[in-house]
Parts: C-alpha cells; sequence; structure tokens
C-alpha cells in the first residue's frame, strides 16, 4: 500500500483501505519525523474528524521511511520558542495525547524506526503496538532540558509501571525492541518487511469487531474512568448496555456466536 493524493494537510499522509474498514494515517515530516506544531495539529484534526463518524475506520499509525518513526518533538522549532509559545506546544501535544486515548475504533501503532519522547507517549495509547526488530526506543527529554506531557508520563508509568518509567525518563537511555517488548511498550517485534502488513491485519481483524462494543471496552479502559464515583460507573455500564443490546452489528455477533 502506498501514499496516493488523499495527502492530509502539510505532513501527515492518509490511505483509505476502506473496504476493509481501515486508515493508515503516516507521520510524515522528513527526515525524522518530528512533532512540529503543524503536523500535532493536523493529525490531532484528523483523529478527532475520524472519531466523529458513525462508521469510523480502524487506524494504523505509522511513520514514513525505516529510520523514524517519530524523533519526538521538534527541536528546530522548540530552539526559537519563549516560555508562552513552549506552553502552548504542550497543550496542543496534551490535545493529541487526548485524541488517540479517546479514539473510539481500533488503533493500532507501527513503529519502523526510532521512537523517542513524545512517540513513545503517542504509541502507548494505541491499543496494540508493533515494532520492526531495528526500532529503538528513548526519552531523551531529561538531556536536552526539556519535559514530557504530563499526560504521557502518567500513562508510561501506569503501562510501564514505576522501575521501568524511572529508568527510561530519568536515565535518557534507548533500549532495543525486544527491551521494549519485555517492558511493555511493544506488543510484538516483527521483520520490518512484514511491518506493515502484519499491523494492516490485525487492524481489519479488529475492525470487524461490533462497533458499539468496541467503544464501550475502550472507554471503559481509559484511565480516567477509574476516578469515577461508584454511581457513575454503575450509569455507564447501563447506558453502555443498553447501547450495545440495540446495536445490529452486536446483535449479528450474538446470534454468530449461538448457532
Amino acid at each position: 500500500m502506498t501514499a496516493g493524493s488523499n495527502n492530509m494537510a502539510l505532513n501527515a499522509v492518509h490511505v483509505p483501505d476502506e473496504a476493509d474498514g481501515v486508515v493508515v494515517i503516516t507521520l510524515n515530516h522528513p527526515p525524522a519525523n518530528a512533532l512540529s506544531d503543524s503536523l500535532v495539529s493536523d493529525l490531532t484534526a484528523k483523529l478527532e474528524t475520524l472519531a466523529k463518524d458513525p462508521d469510523a475506520p480502524a487506524l494504523v499509525l505509522t511513520g514514513a521511511g525505516e529510520r523514524f518513526f517519530c524523533a519526538g518533538g521538534d527541536m528546530k522549532e522548540a530552539v526559537d520558542f519563549n516560555a508562552d509559545a513552549m506552553a502552548g506546544r504542550m497543550k496542543s501535544f496534551h490535545a493529541l495525547l487526548r485524541a488517540l486515548e479517546n479514539y473510539p475504533r481500533p488503533l493500532v501503532c507501527a513503529v519502523n524506526g526510532w521512537c523517542v519522547g513524545g512517540g513513545i507517549e503517542m504509541a502507548l495509547f494505541a491499543d496494540v503496538v508493533y515494532s520492526s526488530t531495528t526500532a529503538r526506543f528513548v526519552f531523551p527529554e531529561i538531556k536536552h532540558g526539556m519535559l514530557p506531557a504530563v499526560k504521557g508520563i502518567a500513562h508510561v508509568r501506569e503501562i510501564l509501571g514505576d522501575r521501568a518509567a524511572r529508568r527510561l525518563l530519568l536515565g535518557g537511555e534507548p533500549i532495543d525492541a525486544f527491551d521494549a517488548k519485555a517492558i511493555g511498550i511493544v506488543d510484538r517485534v516483527v521483520n520490518q518487511d512484514d511491518l506493515l502488513s502484519t499491523a494492516l491485519a490485525d487492524a481489519r481483524k479488529a475492525a470487524a469487531t461490533p462497533p458499539a462494543v468496541f467503544a464501550a471496552l475502550k472507554r471503559a479502559l481509559c484511565s480516567w474512568t477509574a476516578g469515577w464515583p461508584d454511581e457513575e460507573q454503575l450509569r455507564v455500564t447501563v447506558a453502555d448496555a443498553r447501547t450495545v443490546f440495540l446495536d445490529p452489528a452486536a446483535r449479528a455477533a450474538r446470534e454468530r456466536y449461538n448457532r
């Protein structure tokens, strides 16, 4: 599958695979797919637009080329920022993490090279993360006088545990794909040539699941639901149960199961 004329504005490219209910979003900001302000805003807008569609597709998020999935924040832009501009940049990135977290359909990440800082934060909000054998993962911010987003840091600690999060964030040293799998950043490591096809196959399979069920499960898995009062958890459970019971796709899945 190759990028065609369906280009997102500026830096991100998406290639629809409408027959299978999957859209590939490729971070395309040479040379290292760094998170420029325009890329962050474009990607956030694309995620929010797709999420509003009743037939929202499954997504595969990857990077252009083989050397970088994402080099994290664009340091060339950051050099010229003042404190107010940096604060605005962090607000924009926080909004992107929220859009990833709240995307209601399957989100598969294919890490095809270096995955740096904010790239790791984005990947950890995916439902499944595949990595090439040559990928590398690092949080270099402590060495560069920068900070990751608190939302991202909290999620890193939640997914990886306190010790691994401290080692990565406070040490600032890279790890390879197999170490990333061992601590929980990556679900599966595959050869570079098989990376996108593997991610697409998983996304197509997930796209076939009932949307109402998938969306309800993803919302319940979000970290912010843990802080809901018991009454609110019950209210949402009952509301989701009613929605799923009436959903045609969920009904068809139940009927297939009972045959």
